[in-house]
């Protein structure tokens, strides 16, 4: 018996873009297209073409039983759609998928939830929808009730749930399957800190018990942590296949990741900014590639590129770092040092970029935001945007990482411990 769990050969998807939504049509709208084609054939031509994007093109692979796999990828590069032909949710334009085994699928947590049903007809409704048997939902009904942790409202309709309650007892329901194969779409985007803690948690259990699992993520500590081999997607096609660690730095360090890079259009700058125009601001890894992505480990580099219509004395130009929360962790000018505050007391018109460094091992995993800021210190600010740019912090291979917990703070220094034991 082959010990494949699945194959994949060639497979593509195609879908038509910008097509007009169909409605029902009466007897009467028939009539009239009929009466109307011969004018509309003189006056557009018989042209149908329609418009098509390629979400997946020429993807192969295989997955062993028992193999967790990774799957990673910027937005739009067809991961979910991947999952979708998977889990036979939508049919493939070309290529084939081979399942070998029952298939368990959390594509979009809460499909098939009704919100006049209380939590636990949901529970009797979802598992069914997800292949589970009453016998086996009845085994396992306070199980994921105190998962899920809404055990005071499971006799509640659930559209009086908030959306977190709503998400957590959709989850619940879905982790406490037992197919063979399991498909997971972003379970680490559901929920709360802790809520996240536990489905990271469950998600382990499923993979020691030994089930096949093909995993979507952006948390690469997620990938790095559950999966043995991962595969990068890019523009539809399968761009790379390495264990974890090597797909997860091939990912980061290529500027797969979704590049980060914001342009100001003329209608954005205030005309009380002139002579000051700001241009851009970006985001670019060790390697100067532009990326949505930072890697703590590494020095993260900011630009400021920007033009200056007429001379400007005293100017300086600086970022406001932020957390996606509004927290303020520092601001910095490019004068700040004494000499580029010498250097550029006067700045004559033409282009310029003002750029720096962040150390590594500085920001801690989140989400951050970039203001820019262009002024003269106590005479005028030219030009402020408070959020220029967003940008996330990845903390595979930081200090700590060997541990589940979610490090508190703002920053994730690495810092030098000595251990030495000490004498009686």
């Amino acid at each position: 018996m082959s010990d494949i769990a699945i194959r994949v050969e060639n497979l593509g998807k195609t879908y038509r873009i910008g097509a007009q939504m169909q409605y029902y049509r009466t007897l009467r709208d028939s009539i009239s297209d009929v009466v109307m084609w011969p004018l509309r054939v003189l006056r557009y031509g018989m042209s149908t073409k329609t418009d098509t994007i390629w979400a997946l093109k020429g993807v192969s692979f295989e997955v062993k039983q028992g193999e967790v796999l990774g799957v990673i990828g910027r937005n739009g590069a067809g991961k979910s759609t991947l999952l979708k032909v998977l889990s036979r949710v939508t049919e493939p334009s070309e290529g084939y998928a081979e399942i070998h085994g029952r298939v368990g699928s959390l594509l979009e947590v809460g499909t098939g939830f009704h919100p006049e049903l209380t939590g636990r007809e949901n529970i009797f409704l979802n598992g069914a929808i997800l292949g589970m048997r009453n016998a086996e939902i009845r085994k396992k009904f306070d199980e994921i009730v105190d998962f899920s942790g809404v055990e005071k409202f499971i006799d509640t309709p659930v559209k009086r749930y908030s959306s977190g309650m709503y998400l957590r007892l959709a989850f619940a329901v879905a982790a406490h399957m037992e197919p063979e194969i399991l498909v997971v779409d972003e379970v680490l985007a559901v929920g709360d800190a802790e809520f996240q803690r536990k489905c990271l948690g469950k998600m382990s259990d499923v993979a020691r018990e030994g089930r096949t699992v093909l995993f979507v993520s952006h948390n690469m500590s997620a990938i790095l942590r559950l999966t043995e081999e991962t595969i990068v997607l890019e523009k539809g096609r399968l761009a790379y296949r390495a264990p974890s660690s090597e797909a997860v730095d091939h990912y980061l360090s290529s500027g797969y990741a979704q590049t980060s890079e914001r342009y100001w259009t003329e209608e954005e700058i205030p005309a009380e900014a002139d002579p000051f125009r700001p241009l851009a601001v970006r985001i670019k890894n060790t390697k100067g590639m532009v990326v949505d992505t930072a890697r703590s480990i590494e020095p993260l580099h900011v630009e400021v590129e920007y033009a200056l219509n007429a001379p400007l004395s005293g100017l300086r130009v600086g970022i406001y770092l932020m957390t996606s929360h509004g927290e303020l962790v520092f601001t910095s000018f490019d004068t700040d040092d004494q000499e580029n505050y010498r250097n550029y007391a006067a700045r004559e018109a033409g282009r310029y970029i003002s750029s720096c460094s962040l150390p590594p091992d500085l920001l801690n995993e989140g989400r951050y935001i970039i203001g820019v800021n262009a002024s003269v210190y106590r005479v005028r600010r030219y030009f402020q945007d408070e959020h220029a740019l967003a940008f996330s912090v990845d903390t595979s291979g930081a200090p700590g990482m060997q541990w589940l917990e979610t490090r508190l703070g703002l920053i994730r220094p690495r810092l030098e411990w000595e251990i030495k034991e000490a004498s009686a």
